[in-house]
């Protein structure tokens, strides 16, 4: 699960600091006219603290899990962070506040 963790952390920066907003689905699709639309450095914000969010879940889990030796804390907290993660991304990402109006 440490391995999950580390990719979202990865995913995270790669998105917001090396700008590859090509791992943003949909975004790498779009004619350029369309790209001048959006906020992509907004989006890959909301990206970046999604991913680092849900890492972070997935790490407490991960220790609480070993504490208390229960191994199967560390699966609810690894599902637990895709039930928020997914969604937040989901819904913030395609609200107005990152639509630029000209």
């Amino acid at each position: 699960m440490i391995g999950v963790a580390l990719l979202f952390i990865l995913l995270g920066v790669f998105i917001k600091y090396g700008k590859m907003y090509f791992l943003i689905a949909g975004y790498n699709t779009m004619p350029k006219k369309e790209k001048e639309k959006y906020d992509i450095e907004g989006i890959a914000s909301v990206f970046r603290n999604a991913m680092f969010g849900m890492a972070f879940i997935i790490i407490v889990g991960y220790f609480i899990a070993k504490w208390l030796e229960n191994p199967m804390i560390q699966d609810y907290a690894f599902w637990t962070s895709l039930a928020i993660g997914i969604p937040y991304v989901l819904i913030v990402s395609n609200s107005k506040k990152y639509k630029i109006r000209k």
